[in-house]
């Protein structure tokens, strides 16, 4: 594709972006995740649909950086001692019970269906979208309510899971060369994470002049951020890992940093992420979908959102027994919404030739359902904070 073109296809893209929010604005009534419209939009304007844009390696990585930030943002919204509580153990449980079902669920099909990449898509089938999720969290107050808690603690779990999945099971050195991999990224992170915060005290100078250049044009804070973002996608990309993980690190990484009074960097953040890269990741994921193989294969699709809500959602519930009916229902709904890593996951496969374009439009068509479908349900089900119990959960655990 000639410059040119190129321009033109990103014009077209950006330009859906803009439009998006402006329809939803313009319907206020209805309901729908503005994702769900960004991919949508995709297709339409994509090789499948009319044809108007096309998606070149160049474009290509500028959704990649899109993908990156999307998990960058959720990696900074996720509190690490959140693990150290009830919730966050039961969370971790949940997703451990869900990928032995996926596993276990997806070898079955495999082996009477022929199910081309079966494991990517029982890894898959184990994801929560935080990062999508979390616009709508803030935006209905959910995210400092009880019920906000357990979702971010499920939210952590179902994203960062999947990824240690994706880098092991997915990587291209097999699944020993993939462990060894996230070992040495593990290390290079904890050692980063250790030096930035251990001599954090003794900067303070640097972080004068760092925060005296945020309200000028060198914008130092947010140049230090995608650094770091870069500097950790360099990392992961190098050793063979999905490249996600090392944007949701950066994030966690990041939010050890962040001072007390961190809502205006946080703002200038969303601004690059959703307001530039984030929803070019969309529209470039949706122009890859094929909705013709969508409607002419509607049951499987079908098929695969059930699989995903009684495996995410079903594990959810069966773990977190210690909340109230009402209250672990919508959890568990909650938690089975799932895109972004679907996407992810299935892209990986299908660059790797063990997965078609028109399996990829499935897996990620049913991955759209749940995330137009589970979110208004769930907040539909929601009673504000009633039904569970107030304390367990909100500090570390104590022997």
């Amino acid at each position: 594709m000639s410059e040119t073109e190129a321009f033109r296809s990103l014009a077209i893209i950006l330009g859906s972006a803009a439009f998006a929010p402006i329809l939803l604005g313009m319907l206020p009534k209805v309901r729908l995740p503005e994702v769900v419209l960004l991919l949508a939009i995709g297709m339409a304007i994509g090789p499948y649909g009319l044809g108007l844009a096309t998606a070149d390696p160049r474009i290509g990585f500028l959704s990649d950086l899109g993908l990156g930030m999307l998990f960058l943002l959720a990696g900074i919204e996720v509190d690490p001692l959140i693990l150290r509580t009830h919730d966050g153990g039961q969370a971790v449980l949940a997703w451990l019970l869900s990928l032995g079902l996926a596993l276990g669920w997806m070898f079955l099909l495999a082996r009477v269906f022929d199910v081309p990449a079966w494991v990517a898509v029982a890894i898959a089938m184990t994801s929560t979208a935080l990062g999508t999720l979390l616009p709508m969290l803030r935006e209905t107050g959910l995210q400092t309510q009880r019920m906000g808690r357990l979702v971010l603690a499920n939210g952590a779990v179902g994203e960062f899971g999947p990824i240690l999945a994706m880098s092991v099971f997915l990587s291209g050195g097999g699944s020993f060369g993939g462990l060894a991999s996230l070992l040495v990224f593990g290390v290079i992170a904890v050692a980063l994470g250790y030096l930035l915060v251990r001599h954090a005290p003794r900067a303070q100078r640097l972080a004068g002049v760092v925060r005296r250049g945020a309200d000028t044009t060198a914008q130092a804070p947010l140049r230090l951020v995608l650094l770091l973002l870069a500097v950790m996608l360099a990392a992961s990309a190098e050793l063979g890992l999905d490249v996600i993980l090392g944007a949701f690190v950066a994030g966690a990484i990041i939010r050890l940093l962040l001072p007390t009074d961190h809502a205006w960097f946080l703002a200038r953040l969303d601004g690059v992420g959703y307001g530039f890269l984030i929803p070019v990741f969309f529209v470039v994921s949706g122009m890859g979908i094929d909705a013709g193989v969508l409607l002419d294969r509607l049951g499987v699709t079908l098929f695969v959102f059930a699989s995903i809500l009684l495996i995410r959602g079903g594990s959810v519930y069966a773990m977190f027994r210690h909340v109230e009916r009402r209250s672990r229902l919508t959890l568990a709904i909650f938690s089975a919404t799932g895109l972004p890593i679907i996407v992810a996951v299935t892209t990986v496969a299908v660059e790797a030739g063990h997965m078609g374009h028109q399996e990829q439009s499935i897996v990620v068509g049913a991955g759209m359902l749940t995330v137009l479908c589970l979110p208004v349900l769930a907040l539909a089900l929601h009673r504000p904070d009633t039904g569970v119990e107030p304390e367990r959960g909100l500090a570390p655990d104590t022997p």
